[in-house]
């Protein structure tokens, strides 16, 4: 596989490199605003009934006198009495208010606005028999993100990366724009599947767009980069809500600078090996010499010609032509492997993630100290996960990653309930192992799938991942059945994944694959192999100018 060679030859990492990769990674950003957005803007206030529109507090006792108590002596959010109650005020909550009928809340709701003052659930009363419309707006929007790393997956591979990245940005700017201004529910919850579906893209083709650009020795860089400008995304969200807490002010300001990112995404340059994958030479020798150009390596890019990426890519031109279909990944013994394996691993750190994240107010402290610490815990978490994907492999990464997550998680369901800390740190903790498996798995997917698939194979990686985080919060409901019940499930599916990790094979040090015979080929030793590439990772000047000489 030479294709490594032609990018050191116009430059390796270059200005071109640092540039489009910065901006690329600028929209991630705000992926984390899009992803757990419904945390503050469809956050739940403390509510009570509303009594009667005829009602005179002040000749009836006050509002008290309308609400009955919880057993815990608070009043029901739910639940009002049909006439004023006499007698004082029930600090107890049991004996007396059984004595009163009750009815639900006809009249509406008077929500407490002091740190939430105005969501969803606030604008159009998504609480009590309503509550479980604000769980179908989030899973509609993970439904979206579902149907678009199917859709936009295929069509990277079929139209390229650029082309689908330009449309998703212009996707995102749109529909999110259009929910910050949404009339009813319904609206809303359309413009997020919209929203959902073009994030799923972004996400997949930022990481594809810029791994293909990079050397072998910098893909892990990229990968742990990307990473971190996410985690930052969370910090930028607690700030950004904190700051904006009206939720159509806060869904409009995550989403304008989209329209930004979509005028400048013109300007970036296709990926030259999805061109040569799809046997578009013209067009590759073309983005070469560009990059080359802007590397400052123009001499070097002028000696490319067609003849020498034919000799170069020889390989990939017999035996890469036709664009392979997402069938071949249920198919193709050696790519129905990798989706099978990669599919349990994308589906458990997902189902285990965001059966974590989205309960922010389950935490019983200030949402936006948990968001901060959330993001905060991902930053020593993806320090150290680079260091083991560099020096120890991706597989390693993946497996312990996966490993010490469940390990967290199954030892917080047996940890007692009254032991907030503990049970809070080991959450936490969790959560950091969470966010390094999916750090790793970008990562590592994209160089276990050949490039004629890679985007379709990432595709439906985040397929199954948008799978678990559509199946998350049902577990929740088992927790009827026995309160620690979700926590055993979202433990023990990532210790599952993290031993079907180990079928995987180790891409540290290797080529990225181009073609099916590819994958064939890294069963081979890979101790030769890596020796290999190291010879192979030789600029092609002296070839280029032997070709110029003929």
């Amino acid at each position: 596989m030479a294709f490594n060679d032609l990018l050191m030859q116009v430059g390796g990492v270059g200005r071109f490199q640092q540039i489009q990769v910065a901006l690329v990674l600028l929209p991630v950003l705000l992926m984390a605003s899009h992803n757990t957005l419904q945390n503050f803007t469809a956050a739940i206030p403390t509510h009570h009934c509303r009594p009667p529109a005829n009602t005179s507090l002040s000749k009836d006792k006050g509002l008290e006198a309308w609400l009955p108590r919880s057993r815990s002596g608070q009043p029901e959010s739910c639940l009002r009495f049909t006439s004023p109650q006499a007698g004082p005020p029930f600090p107890n909550g049991t004996e007396a208010n059984s004595t009163g009928t009750t009815e639900p809340c006809t009249d509406g709701w008077i929500y407490d606005n002091s740190t939430f003052p105005s969501t969803i659930v606030t604008e159009w009363d998504l609480v009590c028999s309503q509550r479980a419309l604000r769980q179908l707006a989030q899973s509609l929007y993970m439904v979206g993100v579902l149907l678009g790393a199917m859709l936009f997956g295929y069509l990277a591979d079929r139209l390229g990366r650029r082309k689908v990245l330009i449309l998703n940005y212009l996707q995102t700017a749109v529909s999110g724009t259009c929910a910050a201004f949404a009339p009813n529910f319904s609206t809303y919850c359309v413009f997020r599947l919209l929203s959902g579906m073009s994030m799923a893209s972004i996400a997949l083709n930022c990481m594809t767009l810029n791994m293909e650009w990079m050397p072998i020795h910098t893909r892990a860089h990229v990968g742990t980069l990307n990473g971190y400008v996410y985690s930052t995304g969370q910090f930028l969200l607690a700030g950004v809500a904190y700051a904006v807490p009206h939720w159509r002010h806060l869904q409009l300001l995550v989403s304008v600078p989209f329209f930004a990112f979509f005028i400048y995404s013109w300007f970036f340059i296709e990926s030259a090996r999805w061109y040569s994958s799809s046997g578009r030479l013209d067009l590759t020798l073309r983005a070469l010499q560009r990059v080359a150009r802007i590397n400052g390596k123009r001499e070097e890019g002028d000696k490319l010609s067609m003849e020498v990426l034919r000799a170069s890519l020889q390989k990939e031109l017999t035996t890469g032509k036709g664009r392979a279909s997402a069938m071949e990944l249920l198919r193709c013994p050696p790519l129905r492997h990798l989706f099978l394996c990669l599919s349990m691993v994308w589906f458990a750190t997902s189902f285990a993630y965001y059966g974590l994240v989205m309960d922010l107010q389950g935490f019983g402290v200030s949402i936006y100290l948990i968001q901060v610490i959330f993001g905060a815990v991902d930053l020593p978490s993806k320090f150290v996960c680079f260091f083991v994907i560099n020096f120890l492999g991706r597989r390693t990464a993946q497996m312990a990653s996966l490993l010490l997550a469940g390990i967290c998680i199954l030892v917080n369901g047996v940890i007692p309930r009254d032991q907030i800390i503990v049970r809070t740190s080991l959450a936490v903790l969790g959560k950091g192992c969470l966010a390094s498996s999916f750090n790793c798995i970008f990562l590592y997917t994209g160089e276990l799938y050949p490039t004629v698939i890679r985007q379709t194979g990432m595709g439906m990686g985040s397929t199954m991942a948008r799978v678990g985080s559509i199946v998350s919060p049902l577990v929740s409901m088992t927790a009827e059945l026995y309160p620690s019940m979700p926590l055993f499930i979202y433990g023990a599916v990532p210790v599952v994944a993290s031993a079907v990790t180990a079928l995987l094979p180790e891409t540290l040090g290797q080529p990225l694959p181009d073609t099916v015979q590819d994958l064939e080929s890294r069963k081979g030793k890979p101790s030769q192999q890596q020796q290999e590439q190291q010879k192979q990772m030789v600029p092609l000047q002296t070839s280029a100018q032997e070709k110029n000489g003929l």
